[in-house]
């Protein structure tokens, strides 16, 4: 099993991910939020009440 790393650090709205692949950053709150991650996918969440969600990954790599 391979090591993995990850830590987040908040800025209001604005997050910041660091992870063992690199950076990737995040902007929104807990109902709607536009990520980019370290290896340059970028998605798009949108999370309801009772446990619903979508998410849709909007480009990258």
């Amino acid at each position: 099993m391979g090591w993995s790393y990850r830590k987040s650090v908040k800025f209001g709205p604005f997050r910041l991910n660091l992870s063992r692949r690199g950076v990737g950053h995040s902007w929104g709150n807990r109902l709607f939020r536009v990520t980019r991650t370290a290896d340059g996918r970028r998605t798009l969440s949108v999370n309801l009440p009772g446990g619903f969600h979508w998410r849709k990954t909007l480009g990258g790599q």
